[in-house]
């Protein structure tokens, strides 16, 4: 029995030896990924590609999430999670803001008030619940080694380019040009009107709280959202356009689709001009791409160094169909919506645009029957 229980402590401390070594690989393995980027197609996409990183590892390092914030405050009455979100939201429109109104080559998230926003954001709000994931949540758990997130993720870029496939039949239900705050209030006034609000749902979520500490304890998650801002605003310099998550994943789909066969010449969103040159370039030409493929290098690094990578999911058959059909719902939902968490509702409100706003109440709408469907298929979290 001693013997046994010698060789278990011998082979943990071994263990835990060769973890340091590990990790310093993963990190000089990242730093040769953005070096070889770089030196594939430039340096835009090498700093594009370390941002990535720096999104990942955030997200990873504590458990950000814009689908377990809304979860947690719906059950629980916690904030924080959700709080997380608006500092987060409002740090980075700060910056971006008066970029934006300075600088005009640069460009917004700015999206038609359409049918399609709604019924799109208010189906990828509950589909996210069912998934544990959005847009960002799906990306970074599959780079984690979540298998849920794993089986989530094939659908959700097969919906994504599925959806931006049928967006023209969608729009045709109505829809109005986007709607830019900043040029109807100028960047002072968008500022004060949007951190007013913000504001104000802040005090609503604190005074009605129930609950702090359920999920998230410390600073943690707030100094995660402050480095999130920061690589935002970075994304948007060197990009030249806001960080967003599903666009590049459609794209994925599209290269697949075009590999395959499908000829998506005569398709009114994959056919356009831009859109055929971007399928037939390298996947490192895209910004959004590119900053993907950061994000699962940087969770994987995030999940190795916090010993949480791959972690062990006990789920039904039923469970698993769930995660891949709610995979393809959430990459469809996406595209109507104009973006995800990431790409609508952050980027949205964080340039000044009208339809983030949007999103965000048809989405959290979604996202209250979300859970409510999550209890009934048994899963937990």
């Amino acid at each position: 029995m001693a013997a046994g229980v010698a060789a278990a402590s011998a082979a943990a401390t071994a263990r835990s030896s060769r973890r340091p070594g590990r990790i310093a690989a993963l990190y000089l393995l990242a730093i040769v990924a953005a070096l070889a980027v770089t030196f594939a197609a430039g340096l835009r996409a090498g700093l594009l590609f370390a941002i990535g990183v720096g999104f990942g590892a955030a997200l990873a390092a504590v458990s950000f999430g814009f689908t377990t914030g809304w979860r947690i405050w719906i059950r629980e009455r916690d904030p924080t999670g959700f709080l997380a979100q608006l500092l987060l939201i409002g740090l980075a429109m700060a910056a971006t803001i008066p970029l934006l109104a300075t600088r005009p080559e640069l460009a917004g998230a700015y999206a038609p008030l359409s049918v399609s926003l709604v019924l799109g954001a208010f189906v990828f709000g509950a589909a996210m619940q069912v998934a544990d994931g959005c847009g960002s949540g799906s990306l970074y758990k599959a780079g984690m080694g979540n298998p849920f997130n794993l089986a989530v993720l094939p659908g959700f870029i097969a919906g994504s380019f599925l959806g931006a496939t049928h967006l023209d039949r969608w729009l045709a239900l109505g829809s109005l040009p986007p709607v830019s705050l900043v040029d109807a209030l100028g960047a002072g006034g968008a500022l004060i009107v949007q951190l007013a609000a913000l504001a104000a749902i802040a005090a609503l979520l604190w005074r009605t709280r129930r609950a702090t500490g359920v999920r998230w304890k410390g600073k943690g998650i707030y100094v995660a959202a402050i480095a999130l801002a920061v690589f935002a605003v970075l994304n948007l310099v060197v990009a030249g356009q806001p960080w967003g998550i599903v666009y590049g994943l459609g794209l994925w789909g599209a290269k697949i689709a075009t590999w395959a066969g499908w000829d998506l010449t005569a398709n009114a969103f994959w056919g356009r001009p831009e859109q055929q040159a971007q399928i037939a370039a390298p996947l490192l030409d895209d910004p959004t791409s590119v900053t993907n493929l950061g994000l699962l290098a940087g969770a994987l690094i995030a999940a190795a160094q916090r010993g949480t990578f791959a972690p062990q999911v006990h789920a039904t058959a039923t469970q698993w169909v769930a995660a891949v059909v709610t995979g393809v719902v959430l990459g469809y939902s996406a595209r109507l919506a104009f973006g995800c968490n990431i790409g609508a509702y952050f980027a949205g409100i964080s340039t000044g645009s009208a339809h983030g706003w949007i999103w965000f109440g048809a989405a959290f709408a979604g996202s209250v029957v979300g859970v409510r469907l999550r209890d009934k298929l048994g899963l937990k979290g």
